[in-house]
């Protein structure tokens, strides 16, 4: 039996939302703020929110992330008086169902919650189909939320558009969509935008007849003939050059082309999957992208958050390419210690998933003899920008001269509370040191020159203060 949670401050409007929900025998609950209703959310599940926006506490969607970062997300229709257009829009880009303003009808409040409620119903079912999820690593919010976009889009034959950054693993993605389709016994073939020449593009895609050009010295099938019956895999679809772009338009209508060379139409029965890291809304506008592709190929769009707002998933991808680089190097088995998985955690994988893989792999060959892997490990680069970040974050401001300035600095009206003197003196060496290393690299050579410290000294008090 569904249930929904209906938050406004107005008593008046719970009730009869409350009143109307009765008549249709919904269960619901009832909240009158946001704290209210983050509280209401942790003690049950909901299919269904009916989401005020001017509530004591905030406004209701900035709670709209929250919400659709939930396991199984419930749908949310926003119901307001304060309506306005960008609100409206902010609410549509963030995944509510519908947006009502008050005062809505009752006839039109009902109809959208029993729409809500019917396609969460065909979303459950959905669900409910097993994924295989192969290869697949990633349980975090943001990561369920794509995987119920790509059980959707296994269960139908529409054109699906992949975005996200570099390395978030789009063509992983994309296989796992085919491998979980009806054409999953079927070929998957790989055309990589990036990679053909305005000139060869038409022969790769369309193929060719002998003697069609220059060096045709046999009938060659292109790749839309070798993904019959199969799923066609555009990678960087936005590198595709503009001429080809509507010979392909009218290959994903009719499912119909011409091999160059050739004088008539061949048939191919292929499932669209693309993908691509730019904005090709913006090359749209931009004139460099075809609209009427842009919206044929965007039916089913599933974005891939990149690595940074999926921290829960960095351990368990930490672990999976390190069994795969133990097995490819026939290694033993490897601890982490805690540093190595902070350090992971702390830094911004602006290569992402592909970025952590060949960085597990640097730092298992690094540590080859070792039965554990500690921060060390890792890729000088990495342990750098971590180490800046830390800086940045704990160290006071510099004086002018580059080095920490006083800790405890204020004009005589204020009240401080000073530290022992050895505290203090302790808190900034530790800060010079960490300033020492970040500026130089790690450079033994260079720190010593610049701090003037003997080697021995140096040492000791990165032992002291348990630094590389």
């Amino acid at each position: 039996m569904p249930k929904v949670l209906i938050v406004d401050d107005d008593p008046e409007i719970r009730e009869t939302m409350a009143s109307l929900l009765a008549r249709e025998n919904i269960a619901h609950d009832l909240a009158g703020d946001l704290a209210s209703t983050r509280e209401a959310l942790e003690q049950d599940h909901h299919d269904l929110i009916l989401l005020d926006v001017a509530l004591p506490d905030g406004n209701g969607l900035d709670l709209l992330p929250e919400i659709k970062a939930r396991s199984n997300a419930p749908e949310v229709i926003i119901l307001t008086g304060r309506g306005d257009a960008q609100g409206a829009e902010l609410a549509i880009e963030r995944g509510v169902w519908d947006y009502l303003l008050k005062p809505s009808s009752t006839k039109e409040i009902k109809l959208s919650i029993n729409r809500a409620l019917k396609y969460r119903e065909q979303k459950d079912r959905t669900r409910t189909k097993a994924l295989d999820l192969s290869g697949v690593v990633g349980s975090s919010p943001a990561m369920q939320a794509c995987y119920d976009l790509v059980a959707r889009a296994a269960a139908s034959e529409s054109n699906v558009l992949i975005t996200g950054e570099t390395g978030v693993g789009k063509e992983l993605m994309a296989r796992t969509i085919h491998a979980n389709s009806s054409r999953a016994e079927n070929p998957f073939v790989v055309v990589d935008c990036a990679g053909m020449t305005d000139t060869l593009v038409e022969s790769t895609l369309f193929g060719h007849r002998k003697g069609a050009f220059t060096g045709a010295v046999a009938d060659q099938p292109g790749l839309i003939s070798q993904a019959h019956q199969g799923t066609l895999f555009l990678d960087e679809l936005g590198e595709l050059p503009f001429s080809i772009q509507k010979s392909l338009l009218r290959v994903l209508q009719e499912r119909k082309y011409r091999p160059v060379g050739e004088n008539r139409e061949l048939v191919s029965d292929f499932r669209l999957i693309a993908a691509t890291n730019r904005d090709l809304e913006s090359m749209v506008q931009a004139g460099t992208f075809r609209t009427d592709l842009y919206f044929r190929i965007k039916t089913i769009d599933l974005h891939l958050p990149p690595l940074r707002e999926r921290k829960p998933d960095i351990g368990p991808l930490a672990m999976h390419f390190m069994e795969a680089v133990q097995k490819k190097y026939l290694m033993a088995d490897k601890g982490f210690g805690a540093d190595f998985l902070e350090t992971l955690k702390a830094y911004s994988w602006p290569g992402n998933v592909r970025e952590l893989g060949n960085a597990i792999e640097q730092a298992m060959l690094a540590g080859i003899s070792e039965t554990s892997l500690y921060a060390m490990h890792l890729p000088k680069e990495i342990r750098i920008q971590v180490a800046k970040a830390k800086v940045k974050n704990t160290s006071g401001p510099l004086d002018p001269a580059g080095g920490p300035a006083c800790l405890y600095q204020g004009s005589e009206s204020e009240e401080h509370v000073l530290p022992k003197f050895r505290k203090y003196r302790q808190d900034c060496e530790k800060s010079y040191l960490e300033s020492l290393l970040v500026n130089c690299s790690g450079d033994i050579s260079s720190m010593l020159k610049t701090s003037g410290l003997s080697r021995s000294y140096f040492y000791a008090l990165l032992k002291k203060y348990n630094l590389d």
